[in-house]
């Protein structure tokens, strides 16, 4: 069985994008995955990347364009200005880790659901009661938002260091145990046959 180690930020469009097309993925191909949300400003400054409000003009004109065209390809509501943007991932990156060691829930909705929250519902992820709500729809222990707190932050920075050892430089990025890595929402095809045994 297969293996997937999937690194992203709460705060990434294109993981927003993916929407739940990795667990439908894992689903068909019986693989397994871990959930490894990160720090993608302090990823960028490790592997060379460059924060959005940084970027050359050209380039985040093409991002005004290119993530309403993908949001509108996939049907999926996407406000392109949130207005919780860019908020404090850590809270709600802690409650994912805390909830995938408690387990007992579904751990893709819960991501997905804080991901939703920016892109498509303008609410605020780093807010107690916006962390709280997501995981118990997701089917977890809301009080899991303050009770793991320290493992969470301890597992966040490990994220990092390990993103940045198995050659992961944006997000999402999908690392599969064979060594294959494929790095954005768009390549969610490519990973579905690579797992079947076809690419």
């Amino acid at each position: 069985m297969a293996h997937i180690d999937y690194y992203f930020s709460t705060l990434s469009p294109a993981a927003y994008l993916g929407g739940t097309r990795l667990e439908e993925i894992v689903a068909r191909q019986g693989a397994s995955v871990t959930y490894k949300p990160l720090d993608i400003m302090a990823l960028f400054a490790r592997t060379g990347g460059t924060p959005l409000k940084d970027r050359h003009p050209n380039r985040q004109a093409y991002r005004w364009q290119e993530l309403p065209r993908q949001a509108k390809k996939l049907g999926m509501a996407l406000n392109i200005q949130p207005a919780h943007f860019p908020a404090n991932a850590a809270p709600s990156s802690y409650a994912i880790i805390a909830a995938q060691n408690a387990g007992g829930g579904d751990l893709g909705a819960l991501v997905h659901s804080y991901l939703r929250a920016v892109w498509a519902e303008d609410r605020d992820i780093a807010e107690d009661g916006v962390v709280c709500e997501c995981l118990e729809h997701a089917g977890f222990d809301p009080g899991l938002a303050m009770s793991g707190l320290l493992t969470g932050a301890e597992t966040y920075a490990a994220n990092l260091e390990e993103a940045v050892a198995a050659g992961v430089f944006g997000a999402p990025f999908y690392v599969v145990d064979t060594g294959q890595c494929f790095w954005g929402q768009d390549r969610l095809d490519d990973l579905d046959l690579h797992l079947a045994g076809k690419l």
